[in-house]
């Protein structure tokens, strides 16, 4: 596995998690009347979910396991050869679900799920972005 190559993906989720958390606005409502902060917060999701996917991609690349035929199925993947809890795998399929509304649906999107998530699983990414830096090799 290359070190750095995660590094710069979890370094990269960093800042989108950051980026939503300043955006997050105090109330659904507010959420609900701003399209700004709408796209500027679901293109941060999108954003944080395919780095998660691509991390996740790039650690079972290494190990001797079929690759994934979905992107959910990275995380199945991920869980069943141990290298991630199972409440974490189940969030972060839960998580490739919205992301695809998000990108394919984009009018679809419940913005109260929306609030939802950047106000009380924002951790979910965290969780993710910690067990696979336990991952990495001592350099």
């Amino acid at each position: 596995m290359d070190n750095a190559v995660v590094l710069n993906k979890l370094e990269s989720l960093r800042r989108c998690l950051h980026r939503i958390q300043e955006k997050t606005p105090a109330t659904f409502a507010q959420l609900a009347d701003n399209h700004d902060l709408q796209d500027i917060i679901v293109l941060n999701l999108e954003r944080a979910v395919q780095l998660c996917v691509d991390i996740g991609l790039h650690i079972v690349s290494t190990m001797e396991a079929p690759a994934p035929d979905t992107m959910a199925n990275t995380f199945v993947t991920l869980h069943k050869y141990g290298y991630l809890d199972d409440a974490t795998a189940q969030r972060m399929i839960k998580a490739v679900g919205f992301r695809n509304t998000a990108v394919h649906a984009y009018q679809a999107i419940d913005w109260l799920i929306v609030y939802h998530i950047i106000t009380g699983h924002l951790d979910d990414f965290r969780n993710f972005a910690r067990q696979m830096l336990n991952l990495l090799e001592p350099q």
